[in-house]
């Protein structure tokens, strides 16, 4: 069969010979036909079953005629608002208004509205009142349940309320959809469907629900956050597909339950492999060239994914919530299979851009028990330390890429997704890591310490900053050893429960001692059905009810973020009122310890000798440890941002 992309006209249905499409699929994004997008997995899922899907990209909320662009479908709508998270797409952190939107052609802003999920779902109630709409994706998947909404700081409902859907699907979806599609395919009414793992649906009584856990009340959870706090936690030890009870959680006022069946399980290798083998384009819908195509294929179009899950437990990640704890993998065959169509590419400069998931180097369960047992309900596998049943090994991982970069065209296979560096240093086995410094990093090793103080570290669920260091000391001498010189480029958080100014200026002085000012500083962002978002809310940390510290207050997370960056001179205010109110005046001054002067920078300074913005002596002062240069496994900033000479 040729490849094509799915039909987003009427033309394009007529084309191919159909009357009517049997579902259609509304989404938020731009149609990018890859399978790093979500609407492209389910979609080729679906037609490799034999059903007919069509396709409407961002139409008009305003107008109720933009969902009728490819009529009424046969079995149902389904929805999505995209790859990410409507709210985080628009809104940084600080609630204002991001500037481009990199899955819209051209990188424009404004073509899907807040809560996309929820609008596009009651649009086409208004226009289909009794038709079957589905709704899922990430955006759904996080809001499955009564949720901490942080853009309006309200609790809200379960999205399967709000959208008036008739059916959730949580997690990737693949079964679940399929699954759905059979029994409407087969005659079964939308209200029947209850059954299917990996689905929330709504219920006038539990009657037939004998195995449920029940949930508070929302009605309950909005008068008292600790009740929130205890129902969130009742829900993360629910997350495992092989150990998970339905949970009910009611509505008083509506008369209802929503009840979510348990996840579904992972996907065996097998089935990894054949979704990603079918056929998807690989790229943004033609249509979109006018536009200058879409932007988020930039970053997908030369990687490879090779695997799902994570059991890592960042608090602040809500991937536990959504691929779940149990790693699932791809074959070598297959992922090589792709690496050859990506070879094929005519833009291909002989680069792969990354080979990993939401961890890299995790390619196994991380123990035996998993898929028959599920993970520990009340236990991390890497925190607070290593379990003693942790399963650590990357000679699966390793072969892999030796055989990407054995493969004719391919000059160097990078590895861009997080390295989990804890779990790296408990591999006795030194050979990967020191394949990945001599072959697999452009310079620069991205790890994510996220910060340095072991009090916040512990509220992220991460290791202690020991552990950091250690690992910094063993890149530096493998690389001293291989006579490279590459360097390491922390992500650092600010502002995450659990730090108060104090945490924040050792942060800075952390830095100091580097020489290094962080380009972007990615601040604590409360995102729905994670553990660290429930601290925020509640001031309390589920997983012991114990009380956290959470820094709230739009100046002082301001004030958090700007300590990082403490050499940028439009941060001097915010840096010198931080330091005054942490009782830290000892780091105004003039001393080599001291993070800014007692005065304000000019703003000619960087021509008058003062310090530039980037924290480099401008030679008119002493030079000290920043101005000096970077040292091997050391953080320094990307070549491309540092200061260049002017040409004579």
């Amino acid at each position: 069969m040729e490849r094509n992309f799915l039909p987003i006209s009427r033309a394009d249905m007529k084309r191919r010979g159909w009357e009517q499409c049997d579902f259609v699929y509304v989404i938020g994004d731009a149609y990018v036909d890859h399978p790093t997008f979500g609407h492209a997995i389910i979609s080729r899922v679906l037609e490799d079953a034999g059903y007919k899907v069509g396709i409407i990209s961002q139409p008009d909320w305003k107008d109720p005629e933009s969902i009728l662009a490819l009529g009424e479908p046969r079995l149902g709508f389904l929805v999505m608002s995209g790859n990410m998270d409507s709210m985080v797409n628009h809104y940084s952190v600080s609630k204002r208004r991001r500037k481009t939107d990199a899955f819209t052609p051209g990188g424009v802003t404004g073509k899907r509205p807040d809560h996309a999920a929820v609008v596009y779902c009651n649009l086409i109630r208004r226009t289909f009142p009794h038709k079957p709409v589905i709704v899922g994706g990430i955006e759904a998947s996080l809001r499955r349940l009564a949720h901490y909404d942080y853009w309006s700081d309200s609790l809200k409902r379960s999205l399967l309320l709000d959208s008036q859907a008739d059916l959730l699907l949580y997690g990737m979806g693949e079964r679940s959809i399929l699954e759905v599609a059979e029994a409407l395919d087969s005659g079964l009414d939308i209200s029947d469907i209850t059954y299917v793992r990996g689905s929330v649906y709504k219920t006038r009584s539990l009657e037939s629900v004998y195995d449920a856990l029940t949930l508070p009340s929302y009605e309950a959870l909005c008068a008292d956050r600790r009740t929130y706090a205890e129902s969130f936690y009742r829900q993360y030890c629910n997350t495992d597909p092989f150990i998970a009870k339905r949970l009910a959680e009611p509505y008083e006022k509506e008369g209802c339950w929503v009840v979510q069946n348990p996840p579904q399980e992972p996907l065996t290798t097998e089935e990894m492999d054949h979704v990603y083998a079918l056929p998807y384009m690989r790229t943004y819908h033609p249509s979109y060239e006018k536009a200058g195509g879409v932007p988020a294929i930039e970053e997908v179009k030369f990687s490879l994914t090779s695997n799902r899950g994570c059991f890592g437990g960042c608090s602040f990640c809500a991937l536990t919530f959504h691929q779940g704890r149990i790693v699932q993998t791809r074959s070598h065959e297959a992922i090589i299979d792709e690496a050859r169509e990506v070879i094929a590419d005519p833009d291909f400069k002989g680069y792969i851009h990354d080979v990993g998931g939401p961890t890299a180097n995790f390619r196994h369960p991380s123990c035996q028990k998993q898929l028959t047992k599920g993970v520990c309900p009340n236990r991390q596998c890497l925190f607070p330390t290593p379990c003693k049943n942790l399963q650590v090994d990357h000679r699966d991982y390793l072969e892999l890429l030796r055989k990407l970069r054995a493969l004719p065209g391919v000059k160097k296979v990078f590895i861009r997704s997080g390295i989990r560096f804890d779990y790296l240093l408990c591999d006795k086995d030194d050979t990967f890591l020191k394949e990945m410094v001599k072959h697999h990093i452009s310079g620069q090793l991205k790890v994510a310490p996220e910060h340095v103080s072991d009090p916040v570290l512990k509220m992220m669920g991460k290791p202690p900053n020991a552990v950091y260091q250690k690992f910094i000391a063993k890149y530096q001498r493998l690389n001293e050893k291989l006579g490279m010189k590459q360097y390491v480029v922390p992500y650092l958080m600010s502002s995450h429960p659990g730090s108060t100014l104090k945490e924040a200026v050792k942060l800075a002085e952390y830095l100091r001692d580097l020489g290094y000012m962080p380009e972007q500083v990615q601040d604590f962002y409360p995102t729905p059905s994670t553990i660290s978002t429930v601290m925020y809310y509640t001031g309390l940390d589920p997983r012991t009810m114990e009380p956290v510290y959470v820094p709230t207050n739009p100046h002082e997370k301001a004030m958090q973020r700007a300590l990082i960056q403490y050499r940028d001179p439009k941060n001097y205010a915010l840096v010198r009122e931080a330091l005054e109110k942490a009782g830290r005046q000892d780091l105004i001054g003039f001393g080599r310890e001291c993070l800014i002067r007692p005065y304000p920078p000019k703003k000619d300074a960087g021509k008058s000798g003062g310090r530039t913005g980037t924290g480099k002596p401008t030679g008119k002062e002493p030079p000290r440890k920043s101005g000096k240069a970077p040292q091997k496994g050391k953080p320094a900033p990307p070549r491309e941002n540092r200061p260049r000479r002017k040409k004579r």
